[in-house]
Order: structure tokens, then sequence, then C-alpha cells
């Protein structure tokens, strides 16, 4: 691997990390807004990410060997953001403007313990990824002064 492809690695994973951030924000933002039936009401959600496959040109598919680096992947790529399928939460309030005629309310199904841990987890994993990216630089940077 290129050190110039770590520039490229971090950058995706600092994308996906941010985007991460953001579905967090929302479902924290969201946790408590009812509705009056499901299709209103507000799904917990979730990105889905995978590996950005490395672009083999025809040399490298001739020679490539499976070991570790050819199984590595050029980053993180984002599949798209998907809907919790977890049950919705019923409350009993029958004073509630928009309860149903049985006094239910609908909040989302948000985990608000789970949803804190995973916005420390993306913004640790983003901060991660700036320190890989500053490490690279200076590597660059000591590089090119090696001639001097």
């Amino acid at each position: 691997m290129s050190l110039t492809n770590v520039f490229n690695i971090a950058g995706t994973g600092m994308n996906a990390q941010s985007i991460r951030l953001n579905t967090t924000a929302s479902n924290i933002a969201n946790a408590e807004t009812v509705g009056s039936s499901e299709g209103d009401t507000y799904k917990a959600r979730k990105p889905w990410f995978s590996v950005l496959e490395k672009q083999w040109n025809d040399v490298d598919r001739l020679n490539r060997k499976l070991d570790v680096r050819s199984q590595m992947g050029d980053g993180v790529k984002i599949d798209g953001i998907v809907e919790s399928e977890a049950p919705l939460k019923k409350r009993f309030e029958p004073n509630h403007p928009m309860a149903d005629e049985e006094g239910y309310v609908l909040y989302p199904n948000v985990n608000i313990v789970e949803e804190m841990t995973d916005m420390m987890s993306s913004s640790r994993s983003y901060q991660m990824n700036v320190e890989v990216m500053k490490t690279a630089k200076q590597m660059l940077q000591r590089t090119l002064t090696l001639g001097q």
C-alpha cells in the first residue's frame, strides 16, 4: 500500500463516521417525538457500510497473490441508511392529543444509551482517522526532507 492511499482510506473512514454521527444525532433528536400510527412515527436509523473494493489493473490481477494485502479494501463506502425493525414503544397516555382510540401513543424505537454509545464510538473513530492522516502527512514531509 502506498502512503498516498492512506489519505483516501482515512478520508472514506472520516466520511463514514460523519454520516454515522449525523444519523445518531437525528435519532437522539427524535427520541421523544410521538405518533398516532406506525407510519407516521419516527424509526431509528443506522448507516450501512461495506468495504470499498480495490480497483485492480491487469498487471496487478495477474501478479496478485492471496495474502493479507490483496484482501484489504480501499476504504469504506456507505451502502445506505436503514430503519430499525425493532418494535415502536407504546405508552398509555389517554389525555395526550396524539393518542389513538385506545389511549396509546407511539414513541420511536430509539434506545438513548445505545445512541450515546454509537455517538462516542463514531466520534472516536473519526478522531483516529484524523490522527492517521496527520501521521501520514508527517511521514511524507520527512521523506521530502531526506534529500536535504
